[in-house]
């Protein structure tokens, strides 16, 4: 894809080889299990009160709305590290700015979508990006295909990791946030929604590093080291976050990375007069305690965890092709974990 229009989304590869195998991902939200993995826990002293919640079919936003009306706060004192699955069981932090006053039992409160499991007071507001990463439990239902093809590629993936693309969430319904990025940027619509404009840049950001992270695939090096790469503190290949500056790769790296920028001058163009800086993210994401189980011939259950930022996806994307029950479309586009820049 050059510059022009990004109404539909490319067919970015896969590292390893097609099983053909498929199966019904999230028939129901018990089937998709995540659990935040806190930065820290709660001191127990402080302004704000943390929340253990766990969630069963709504969304992160409502929930944090529904809690801000049962403490007496606004929604802007509301605090959580990472937006989570709306269809799906999901565990995770929430903060509340209560700073006088006698604290709230939100652990009485009752609702049929979430449940407050403890609280206690701590000294700082969750922000976004405050979690070290998110513990999957899948349970994928009705499996068709080859298992000894699958289990090879979840042998290679606990051994070697996955491309770290970015989920298809964070592109919007059919990818439409790209090309409302690549007209915002041209100037061609205008924005006035601050958090619309930060999804629509964090959408061609996204776009860009996945087209390197794709074409680095395609040559079979997304894993290796090129001349020039920057590494991670793993030692792993970086991409690019693209913005304002020069690429920090030099020789075959810095080349490989300007010429996809170069199909998508428009875009990185547009990125670097939107203000962002040039950051890093790493090609290679790695889930630790991968672990595997058919407890009936067409149910597949995967659990693992993975950094923030890293999407689940990118794991089961690898496997097989995992299609959702059709419904409603949301409009809030939350999704699974979803990475914070």
């Amino acid at each position: 894809m050059t510059d022009s229009s990004y109404t539909t989304l490319p067919q970015w590869p896969a590292a390893y080889p097609v099983t053909g195998a498929s199966a019904t991902l999230k028939l129901h939200n018990e089937d998709f299990l995540v659990t935040e993995l806190p930065l820290q826990l709660p001191s127990g002293a402080g302004e704000h009160v943390w929340l253990d919640v766990e969630k069963n079919g709504a969304n992160t936003a409502y929930v944090a709305q529904q809690l801000a009306d049962a403490a007496g706060v606004n929604t802007w004192d509301v605090g959580y590290a990472g937006l989570k699955d709306r269809y799906a069981i999901t565990r995770q932090w929430f903060s509340l700015y209560l700073p006088k006053g006698d604290t709230p039992d939100l652990t009485a409160l009752q609702h049929p979508e979430f449940k407050v499991l403890s609280q206690s007071r701590h000294v700082k507001k969750l922000r976004p990006g405050d979690l070290a990463g998110n513990r999957f439990r899948i349970v994928l239902r009705d499996v068709t295909g080859d298992r000894a093809a699958i289990e090879a590629n979840l042998q290679a993936i606990a051994a070697q990791g996955v491309p770290n693309y970015f989920g298809a969430q964070r592109f919007g319904h059919d990818g439409g946030n790209v090309e409302q990025g690549r007209a915002m940027l041209a100037r061609e619509i205008r924005v006035r929604n601050p958090k619309k404009k930060g999804i629509y840049l964090s959408a061609v950001r996204s776009f860009v590093f996945n087209e390197v992270l794709a074409l680095r695939i395609q040559q079979g090096r997304w894993g290796q080291t090129l001349a020039g790469d920057v590494m991670d503190a793993s030692g792993r290949p970086t991409g690019p976050m693209w913005g304002r500056g020069r690429v920090s790769t030099t020789e075959e790296a810095q080349a490989l990375e300007n010429g996809v920028a170069a199909r998508h001058a428009g875009l990185c163009d547009g990125l670097e007069h939107a203000g962002l800086d040039q950051d890093r993210r790493s090609l290679v994401a790695s889930p630790q305690e991968l672990s595997w189980d058919w407890p009936e011939a067409d149910q597949l259950v995967i659990s693992f965890s993975l950094p923030a930022g890293n999407y689940a996806t990118s794991v089961l994307n690898e496997v097989l092709v995992a299609r959702e029950p059709e419904r409603l479309i949301e409009s809030d586009g939350e999704g699974e974990a979803a990475a914070v820049e």
